[in-house]
């Protein structure tokens, strides 16, 4: 085992909940390296498509990511390159399930892979996130690939608009579709001690906004951070809420 820099820890829960859904649709999972300490990745799936086809969509991803990691080597292999793969192969493969099954299964995705260098690599497609928080503040986070994130970059809509949309579910990429999938990376050169990285599906994002989301993830340790996320999502939802998932991981000192 080969181990990280001494002085920090990654420290990392998630959280899932089938909201006011009759089917759970979200997969979500964090993986530790079998061989590396201080490598990781997390993944955010939210299926769609028949009351089946979205969680055998979702499922798919989240095994197609266990099988990459599994195989992943950080001292050869490029992370980015790697989660590249973890959406061409899962979205190969829902669209082989659709052929075999009466639904039309579609996913989207949110991941990260941080390095023992604690250099990181992102990747998403669809309306699933990945915020960079540096401290309690915002750093970067992914941008939708949907309809209304289109209305916003055009300046036709603000974000809080573009939240209440009645149109704000339409995608224009994702996993498991007729046309290729958005394959849209970013780097993080490095990860400081303090800085969180969270990955979630629509049905948590939108109850909050990027502040609220730094506050909580700064302030409390991942689990109880995760918790917290997740009931006051169930709160403000008040009956109507999306299936909703989310993986957190901070970079701790080490006390």
């Amino acid at each position: 085992m080969s181990s990280p820099p001494k002085g920090y820890r990654l420290t990392a829960a998630t959280g899932i909940h089938r909201g006011d859904r009759a089917y759970q649709q979200d997969q979500v999972e964090i993986l530790a390296h079998p061989r590396v300490s201080g490598c990781l990745m997390g993944v955010v799936a939210d299926g769609m498509g028949g009351k089946s086809g979205g969680r055998k969509a979702s499922d798919q991803v989240i095994l197609t990511a266990r099988q990459l990691f599994e195989r992943y080597a950080p001292s050869s292999d490029d992370a980015q390159e790697t989660l590249k793969q973890l959406v061409l192969e899962s979205h190969l493969m829902i669209k082989l399930t659709a052929i075999t099954a009466e639904e039309e299964p579609h996913s989207t995705v949110a991941a990260f892979l941080v390095n023992p260098n604690r250099e990181c690599a992102v990747i998403h497609a669809g309306d699933s996130r990945v915020y960079h928080f540096r401290g309690a503040d915002m750093v970067s986070r992914t941008t939708d690939h949907s309809y209304v994130q289109r209305l916003v970059e055009e300046g036709q809509l603000t974000e809080d608009e573009a939240n209440v949309h009645p149109q704000s579910n339409l995608l224009t990429g994702c996993l498991g579709t007729f046309q290729d999938p958005p394959v849209t990376l970013h780097h993080i050169a490095r990860l400081e001690v303090g800085d969180t990285l969270l990955a979630c599906s629509d049905g948590l994002w939108h109850y909050f906004t990027p502040r609220e989301l730094g506050a909580i993830v700064h302030t409390l340790p991942p689990r109880e951070a995760s918790e917290m996320l997740v009931s006051k999502a169930r709160q403000r939802a008040r009956g109507g809420g999306d299936n909703l998932s989310l993986a957190v991981v901070r970079v701790e000192p080490l006390s």
